[in-house]
């Protein structure tokens, strides 16, 4: 983003409500600490954190925000939620967000992930006000053809695993919505914007899920042990958390300016020279961390896990005039940093304030 996008965003969230779903987790965490940031008020919707060494916890979210631990299911709980809230702004993060996990929970991805955001863009519709509402799916939701063309927004959807599956779901649901409630050529009539944003493979500090690729290299790195790889030569959009989450404040932003000119979907990755394949990344991470090594693991009777993904951010770019500013090599970096200084005593709080301070001035 430019300087006059990083003033459009500074301009348009101060003093605003925000309602974020998801925001105990390792995304909704880092969107938490930027929104509050830039002066929004806002009402977090979620789970409990899914391990005690949360980003959240170690960042004191309750702080920051209205914190409400509740189920996205509970669509009457939810609605009462938005309602009483009044927001200007919906940003929908909560989800089941693993692949593999997803072999295990299939119905419950399901009902997450597709049912969760019906029930999130109910509570939209019925609000009596303006209000904009940013829809947060995954690169995922496109039939994988394993080519090197990257996907565009208008490729079909489509999911092997019921994780990709249930996002492409998700993405029915809120084209659904739009069309049928909060349709952009009603908006005189609803004043209701909706977007959904499809994002890469998310890295940074302070992520600590399992299955994950970062993760699982930093446990490994802390604990003397080699990194077991799965899939070395799979292919994946690797960004840097700030890229999508930029993304995201910018086409909230915009759309406040303009409330039906962007009510499409988007996607949000990096250049094509950074996707890179899982063993340079773990390559990477090593050199940057300074010691470590890695073993391929055999697989046998492993889930599906896509070989080859890449997004085209050619439509961000054009109308948005959104592209990514940091390399794969600088996101790696920045993202072992992280970790490291965080193992030597920084704050969770110094590392996000730096990271985010650096993304919107370099």
């Amino acid at each position: 983003m430019n300087k006059e996008q990083i003033q459009l965003i500074q301009s348009s969230y101060k003093g605003k409500k925000v309602f974020l779903t998801g925001h105990t987790g390792f995304k909704g965490s880092w969107l938490l600490y930027w929104l509050k940031q830039l002066g929004a008020e806002v009402k977090g919707y979620a789970l409990h954190p899914d391990q005690s060494e949360s980003l959240y916890n170690s960042m004191n979210g309750d702080s920051m925000c209205d914190s409400v631990i509740a189920d996205i299911r509970n669509k009457d709980r939810l609605s009462q939620e938005i309602k009483e809230y009044q927001p200007d702004f919906v940003f929908h993060l909560a989800a089941q967000p693993l692949v593999r996990l997803s072999y295990e929970i299939p119905a419950e991805t399901f009902e997450v992930n597709a049912v969760g955001t019906a029930n999130v863009l109910d509570g939209i519709r019925h609000l009596k006000k303006s209000c904009i509402g940013v829809m947060i799916t995954t690169d995922k939701v496109y039939e994988n053809k394993e080519w090197h063309h990257p996907y565009r927004e208008s490729d079909q959807l489509g999911g092997y695993d019921p994780y990709s599956a249930s996002k492409a779901c998700t993405e029915l649901v809120i084209s659904s919505y739009r069309n049928s409630f909060l349709n952009p050529y009603d908006y005189q009539n609803h004043h209701k914007s909706i977007v959904s944003a499809r994002a890469g493979n998310v890295i940074g500090g302070g992520d600590w899920a399992k299955d994950r690729i970062i993760p699982d290299i930093v446990k490994a790195l802390i604990g003397n042990r080699s990194i077991e790889v799965r899939n070395p030569k799979a292919v994946r959009p690797w960004q840097h958390v700030l890229e999508p989450l930029g993304g995201y404040l910018l086409l909230g932003a915009m759309l406040l300016k303009e409330p039906v000119k962007h009510s499409y979907s988007w996607n949000f990755g990096p250049q094509i020279e950074d996707n890179l394949d899982v063993e340079s990344l773990v390559q990477t991470a090593i050199k940057v961390w300074g010691t470590g090594k890695y073993e391929t693991q055999k697989q046998i009777n492993q889930p599906h896990e896509a070989g080859l993904l890449k997004l085209d951010i050619s439509k961000a770019m054009a109308e948005l005039n959104w592209k990514p500013k940091w390399s794969a090599e600088t996101t790696i970096e920045k993202t072992l940093s992280w970790y490291k200084k965080r193992l030597n005593g920084v704050s969770a709080s110094e590392l996000l304030e730096s990271d985010i301070n650096s993304y919107s001035t370099n």
